[in-house]
């Protein structure tokens, strides 16, 4: 049976434009998930893959806005915008995704509190003795292995953008910066432990404590001493 031309002719013009729909639409929508991930990277800094899975949005985005120029692979699972300087909190969140047994130690923890003048050029970590050096393309990573109670005692947990950062008490970081002297300089160690009592950041009871654990007590009693 021949179909008239008038009616062909509609069934024709019928299924374009619901073929121009449907990429209008999956269009809008691929612009829009593009959007969203857009907006929550400039407002966290950091993107991780599992942000995607949160949002309901196909983790090949990523490999669109990254072929597009619009997002920058900053590790492996983490991606950032182009062209912007890291902030110390992006750096910080960076290493406490990829090593989450981390916790930040001696140069970096006193920046944390603001204990110090010095503006490390490596993010410190603690480790649990025995283990390996994160493989981290970046930022740079310096290791300090801790064993016991020197290791797991503390411990501050701050929350940053659903980020879990470990960092060592303003105490623990003053008897550690003693303890690693040889490795920071006691002139560093010496400034970390006046700012703490000066801003009331750590009593002398906290440090005198880790000291102990640490055992520096013996290192440290003439310091403290002359601060009382």
């Amino acid at each position: 049976m021949m179909l008239a031309r008038p009616y062909v002719s509609l069934v024709r013009h019928i299924f374009a434009n619901d073929e121009e729909k449907e990429h209008t639409f999956g269009t809008m929508r691929e612009n829009t998930n593009s959007h969203r991930l857009l907006d929550l990277v400039r407002q966290k800094g950091i993107l991780r893959s599992s942000d995607l899975d949160e949002m309901g949005v196909p983790r090949t985005y990523l490999a669109r806005l990254t072929a597009a120029g619009q997002l920058v692979r900053a590790e492996r699972g983490l991606y950032r915008l182009p062209d912007t300087p890291t902030s110390e909190g992006e750096t910080l969140e960076t290493v406490a995704i990829k090593v989450p047994q981390a916790v930040f130690c001696l140069l970096t923890a006193l920046q944390f509190h603001e204990l110090t003048t010095q503006l490390p050029r490596q993010v410190w970590i603690g480790m649990p003795r025995g283990s390996h050096t994160p493989k981290i393309s970046y930022p740079p990573i310096k290791m300090i292995q801790f064993s016991g109670d020197s290791y797991t005692e503390g411990i501050e947990v701050f929350e940053r953008d659903n980020v879990k950062l470990r960092v060592y008490s303003a105490a623990k970081t003053v008897v550690d910066c003693f303890k690693h002297r040889n490795k920071i300089g006691l002139d560093v160690a010496l400034e970390a432990l006046k700012e703490s009592r000066s801003k009331k950041k750590a009593s002398a009871d906290d440090i005198w404590r880790y000291a102990k654990i640490c055992r520096v007590a013996n290192v440290m009693r003439p310091y403290l001493e002359s601060l009382e």
